[in-house]
């Protein structure tokens, strides 16, 4: 289940001037534990007080837990995209920070219920494979509530290390699941 809720996050424009030497990011959030909103708010509030700039984001999707436990509540999920001024190991530093900040352990179980998520989904056009960061996320390719998302804000965006768009990505996956 995908669903399409109506509204985005508000947020406030603040790219400064000069700013077109950072590098264009996607990030994906998502939360499944209390007030999911709140959360994905309180996550892009703290981005951009650590200079995250914030350049737009997507409408909420309301999606189905993927791999989480059973009884799994459903995950609100936005993609937004912004401009970073350091290196990709300093923003998953502070993807991790905020995680944490906002009540996920650090030594979190994987595919569990979450309060927020923070994941890079794009840096760049940069290809990273190292055992503590992989980018484009392995995984974005293969979920809707990342596709989805992403391809509302970015459709004809060529995924790093492909020769296919977002929104193709997105169609295909659509297919393969109606399949």
């Amino acid at each position: 289940m995908i669903r399409k809720l109506s509204e985005r996050l508000s947020f406030t424009a603040c790219v400064p001037e000069g700013s077109s030497s950072g590098t264009h990011v996607f990030l994906s959030l998502g939360s499944n534990l209390g007030d999911r909103k709140k959360f994905l708010e309180e996550a892009l509030f703290l981005l951009q007080k650590n200079q995250f700039f914030i350049v737009q984001n997507s409408s909420i999707y309301e999606t189905s837990p993927v791999g989480c436990e059973e009884g799994a509540a459903s995950f609100y999920n936005i993609v937004t995209e912004g401009i970073w001024d350091s290196d990709a190991f300093a923003l998953l530093a502070l993807c991790k920070k905020i995680e944490t900040e906002l009540g996920r352990p650090a030594d979190h179980a994987h595919w569990v219920s979450r309060n927020v998520d923070v994941d890079i989904i794009f840096f760049g056009e940069e290809l990273i494979h190292t055992p503590v960061l992989t980018v484009p996320h392995p995984l974005a390719k293969e979920r809707a509530f990342v596709l989805a998302p992403l391809a509302e804000i970015a459709a004809e965006r060529i995924f790093p290390g492909r020769k296919e768009s977002c929104r193709q990505l997105r169609e295909r996956l659509e297919q393969e699941t109606k399949a």
